[in-house]
């Protein structure tokens, strides 16, 4: 499984520890190259790799988690994506102030699914905290739920395979408007949750 992270901030580097601490190699790029990321790649070890928003684009799986709006500009130059699976880990907010970005009504992943052609997409790990999403899944006893959702299902099961592989619980919420809805923020009744499953 070739896996890269678009977004080197506060979640993409939380997905960065997951997938270091269950020992898959990926990729991670930024916006300011791969030279800017050496310190955080030698402290997430072996398996991280610096690599240009290009190179990472070129992954079987990206993980996109990009203010959302640099989005755009993150993705202007890559691609083509010819069915490569992209985990939408975005929310329509404006840090520092957390402002709701105005979608006229639509999911934000259907915006977002707009900038990637022939990408196939899946809306999951964009509604925990930074801090929760890089803990320990199993800290609580049970392990902590990862919602997913995408219109391809295909997709939808290598994106569960890998939350099941990282030690998480993931819960299939259905469509990229359905249950994307559910699990975007704002607007979603789900983010923020901290939920556990023990069986």
């Amino acid at each position: 499984m070739n896996i890269a992270i678009i977004g080197a901030g506060a979640i993409g580097s939380a997905i960065a520890q997951q997938l270091a601490r269950a020992g898959l190699d990926f990729g991670i790029a930024n916006s300011r190259g791969p030279d800017s990321l050496a310190g955080l790649v030698r402290d997430l070890g072996p398996h991280a790799a610096a690599v240009s928003a290009a190179e990472a684009a070129q992954a079987d799986i990206v993980f996109l988690a990009v203010n959302w709006s640099k989005i755009p500009a993150a993705v202007k130059d890559v691609g083509p994506w010819q069915g490569r699976i992209v985990i939408d880990a975005n929310n329509a907010i404006e840090a520092p102030l957390f402002q709701a970005v105005d979608l006229g009504g639509r999911a934000s992943s259907a915006v977002v699914a707009e900038l990637l052609p022939g990408a196939r997409l899946v809306k999951a790990f964009n509604h925990l905290q930074a801090a929760l999403l890089a803990g320990d899944p199993r800290a609580e006893g049970g392990r902590r739920v990862l919602f997913y959702s995408g219109d391809d299902a295909q997709a939808k099961a290598r994106v569960a395979q890998l939350i099941e592989r990282l030690g998480f619980a993931g819960i299939d919420l259905g469509t990229l408007d359905g249950g994307g809805r559910l699990a975007q923020f704002p607007g979603g009744p789900l983010p923020v949750l901290n939920l556990v499953k023990f069986a």
